[in-house]
């Protein structure tokens, strides 16, 4: 019997064109796709790795099943928003 996990992956655009991609539950699991469709490619890939590691190492393996991922926007004054160096 297979059971299905769940994950939620982070997709930051490049500046060079693509994709990265990160597995928040998964610590160091990140990989890179030239667009949306290969990034989520490579990280069903990167995940998969990742989890055969963790059996191999008889490590207990996470699952986002119970969690949830949402955005919030800031309102910040403009002067303010001159001060900020962005990531």
């Amino acid at each position: 019997m297979e059971k299905t996990l769940h994950y939620n992956l982070m997709f930051k655009p490049e500046p060079e064109g693509g994709f990265t991609v990160i597995v928040p539950s998964l610590p160091g699991c990140v990989t890179y796709g030239k667009n949306l469709e290969q990034a989520k490619e490579m990280a069903r890939d990167a995940i998969s790795g990742y989890l055969y590691s963790l059996k191999k190492h008889k490590e207990q393996i996470p699952s986002d099943a119970d969690s949830f991922v949402t955005t919030i926007n800031i309102g910040i004054k403009k002067q303010q928003a001159k001060k900020l160096v962005y990531a």
